[in-house]
């Protein structure tokens, strides 16, 4: 590791970056907002690992600067870098609707990635990843990206694919890091047709839309998109991280139970707007209590506290017959951390954390690939770039 970025905007105290420097040191880590470091202090590197917000990707021509992505959008800010370092290999992550969104525009913020990527020189595969699928007691999906220069290992393979669908279930990257039931047919497969962006981002922009499936690859513009079937390993539950001595602040009161449970049933009724505006409003039910024999929901930001909430988890504890919220250190495990990972912190911040992070089992998986892969790419030398 050459060097990091972490930054959280409109927070004062900056806890995830003092995370990061109390388990890593603080040798080349850099903690303000990414769009005031110039490209020049940014090391040499090999290797560029970057996580980011799903945000509007939309550009717009302006007569003094050109096509211009919006402010603030930490895409181009990763964009940016990768124009100036050029490193051979980037590895990116994004929620998985990332790939269908906008809802009107279904992909066009994926295609205005690749777009960049390969107006950049690299090819690129992505993957759709349920870390439950792999072992994980968490249904957490991701979208991981490789970009992969053309003179490189990876991006003369991926340039020279004819068999699209075997690269995609047995010989890429992220074939190798989360194994595929391989299909015997094309069609069973749903490999879609080539489709070749256009040379105008503005028009990306403006017009492409694409019914992204879960993995794919680009190629000198050229899109194939394929949907894999995850080779299931043995499945973790959320039982399996529960701690077995739990302290009475995280148990809920009796009074609260009916609150939980309605704020967590389905919803069709009547509702009236500030402004007048009459709706009828609907939503599915959530479980009631989380079941703890199945991998867990998606842990979120709100976690924490035991004031009624929809999206909190809630519990009846296997030990004790009561219902609970999850601990900050069960919620590490969920997520793949040591426990106590973010200790020190205030407890409000360490789900804040959690809920953002990622399941870091999964990214230790693709490093470990990708490292034994590719020739000549030194471990030290690397970028992460964290949103």
């Amino acid at each position: 590791m050459v060097w990091s970025n972490q930054w959280e905007p409109r927070h004062r105290s900056q806890w995830a970056s003092e995370c990061y420097i109390s388990h890593f040191g603080g040798n080349g880590h850099s903690n303000i907002d990414i769009s005031n470091v110039p490209t020049a202090d940014v090391p040499e590197h090999d290797l560029l690992v970057a996580g980011f917000p799903c945000q509007d990707y939309s550009v717009a021509t302006t007569k003094a600067e050109g096509i211009h992505g919006k402010k603030g959008v930490l895409w181009w800010e990763i964009e940016r870098i990768l124009k100036g370092r050029r490193p051979p290999y980037v590895v990116l992550e994004n929620v998985d609707r990332l790939v269908k969104s906008p809802g009107k525009q279904p992909g066009r913020d994926f295609g205005v990635i690749l777009w960049c990527l390969d107006r950049l020189g690299y090819s690129v595969e992505w993957r759709v990843v349920n870390a439950a699928d792999y072992g994980s007691p968490q249904r957490r999906r991701r979208t991981f990206i490789l970009g992969a220069l053309e003179n490189t290992s990876f991006g003369r393979e991926m340039s020279g694919l004819h068999n699209r669908q075997d690269w995609l279930e047995r010989l890429g990257l992220f074939a190798r890091a989360f194994p595929t039931q391989r299909l015997q047919s094309r069609k069973a497969s749903s490999l879609e047709s080539a489709v070749t962006l256009s040379k105008s981002l503005q028009k990306v922009s403006d017009e492409f839309a694409l019914r992204f499936l879960n993995a794919g690859v680009m190629c000198d513009r050229t899109v194939w998109t394929f949907q894999v079937r995850p080779r299931r390993e043995p499945e973790r539950t959320l039982a399996d991280i529960l701690e077995t001595a739990v302290p009475e602040q995280y148990f809920i009161s009796e009074a609260s139970i009916e609150t939980w449970k309605r704020l967590k049933g389905a919803k069709a009724e009547h509702r009236v707007a500030k402004n007048g505006y009459e709706y009828h409003y609907t939503e599915g039910a959530i479980p009631f209590p989380d079941p703890v024999e199945r991998p867990s929901r998606t842990i979120m930001t709100s976690e924490g506290g035991t004031s009624p909430s929809r999206f909190k988890h809630l519990i009846l504890d296997p030990k004790v017959g009561r219902y609970r919220v999850l601990t900050p250190i069960e919620v590490e495990r969920l997520n793949g951390f040591p426990q106590d990972w973010t200790k020190g912190m205030p407890e409000r911040v360490r789900y804040f954390c959690m809920g953002n992070a990622l399941v870091v089992d999964l990214v230790d998986q693709i490093g470990r690939v990708l490292a034994g892969r590719v020739e000549g790419i030194e471990r030290k030398s690397n970028i992460a770039v964290s949103a």
